[in-house]
């Protein structure tokens, strides 16, 4: 790979079209919100598909509103080597989470272009639909379709809080394509992202090198309790619904700790019923996420959860309904392809080092159907899913650079 040492990226090109992007739902703080499936997401499709025809590419969707624009290879009956991620954000999102590594793959498409290099095997980019779940839960829901983890019903019927399908707003936004949804081979695929992490900002590092993806189990609580007079009603005989909630915050809390460093335990939303202030709240829903590299450790965290919410509920007199909503193995990504990111960075002269990611991405998924690895670029403070996450324009260049090289690497270039 030594003769590839000189091809680079037009970062420039890269950072204009990430802040073009951003300006789709751009919000007061700087970040964005292009919730899954909206008219916004709509336009940032729009925007997408423009920019791929503008290139010379040609763009298929399926039935899941998957994109999947496409650079001929020398031989096209090979199987493409993809790379992509998502366009979608959470709603008080950033400009880089996600859409860094679909306008990445493209700027990797445009810079080919422009060096009139050409590969054996074809290129593609994926954009995969609804990969934060903030709209519709699960998260990453039509890239499991794609490697057969849900059903395509499944998929359709998931309601967003205002009780929309994700099968109808797909079809209103003009975005459920007519491909089928999988069975694609791919010879590799590629993700770049932001680490949405403190490490490589803090050890000064380039590049992460994503060796394994952490396992998840999301859930849905329901509490049940009685609704009466916030002034009337005796202590003794209270079924606080919240205050059942309350205490389930803290033991998600102290599960974590108890599995620390490694594991996270988070309570994201917490909505109690009727929601009045002198009415004492009968029904409480809220969510949990258990985040661990060892599937042994995250059924120890689940089985924790199950007898603290039992115990719970019992002491306040409380019904409980315990659902595991979401749920995929820690991820080890293929070798070869890992093998290619870290050859990237030491070509480019990167610094880099292997990491494990903490969140769930499209190539988790992915990476049970094809050979699969993610490249992470360093993000400001760690922050993300937050309106001031930040990158440096120099941190997209390098992450693209090493993009280019690893699907070069893959793809076999010929010319």
């Amino acid at each position: 790979m030594a003769e590839l040492a000189n091809i680079r990226i037009d970062g420039a090109r890269l950072w204009d079209s990430l802040m073009e992007m951003a300006q789709i739902g751009g919000t007061p703080k700087g970040g964005c919100k292009r919730l899954t499936l909206t008219d916004l997401d709509r336009q940032g499709r729009e925007l997408f598909t423009r920019w791929c025809d503008e290139a010379g590419l040609s763009m298929k969707v399926d039935r899941m509103g998957n994109m999947f624009a496409r650079r001929p290879g020398l031989d096209e009956s090979l199987p493409p080597v993809v790379m992509g991620s998502h366009l979608d954000t959470q709603p008080t999102g950033g400009k880089f989470d996600g859409v860094l590594g679909v306008l990445g793959a493209l700027e990797v498409m445009r810079s080919l272009n422009d060096l009139n290099i050409r590969t054996r095997h074809p290129i593609e980019i994926a954009n995969w639909t609804n990969e934060e779940g903030s709209r519709f839960a699960p998260a990453m829901v039509s890239s499991g379709v794609f490697a057969g983890v849900y059903t395509e019903e499944f998929a359709y019927g998931r309601l967003d809080q205002e009780g929309k399908s994700l099968g109808d707003e797909l079809q209103r936004i003009g975005f459920q394509g007519p491909e089928k949804v999988g069975g694609r081979p791919f010879h590799a695929f590629f993700e770049l992202h932001i680490e949405q992490g403190p490490i490589l900002e803090d050890e000064n590092v380039d590049i992460g090198v994503v060796t394994h993806g952490q396992g998840q189990r999301w859930y849905e609580i329901d509490l049940t309790g009685f609704e009466s007079h916030a002034g009337s009603t005796p202590m003794k005989v209270r079924r606080d619904a919240l205050l059942g909630a309350a205490r389930i915050v803290e033991l998600a809390n102290k599960i974590g700790w108890a599995h620390a460093p490694l594991a996270v335990a988070t309570v994201g939303m917490c909505n109690p019923y009727p929601n009045s202030r002198n009415v004492i709240p009968g029904q409480c829903f809220l969510t949990v996420d258990f985040r661990h590299p060892s599937d042994d450790t995250l059924a120890a965290m689940d089985a924790a959860l199950r007898e603290g919410v039992a115990a719970i509920c019992a002491e306040i007199g409380l019904e409980s309904d315990v659902r595991q909503i979401f749920y995929y193995a820690p991820v080890a990504f293929e070798e070869s392809c890992v093998a290619a990111v870290r050859r990237a960075a030491e070509h480019l002269g990167y610094s880099y080092r292997d990491i494990v990611s903490g969140a769930g991405h499209d190539a988790c998924y992915i990476a049970r159907v094809a050979p699969t690895a993610m490249i992470f670029t360093p993000c400001v403070d760690g922050v993300s899913h937050n309106e001031t996450e930040d990158i440096k324009q120099e941190w997209s260049t390098a992450g693209a650079n090493v993009l280019l090289q690893a699907v070069l690497d893959k793809a076999e270039i010929v010319a």
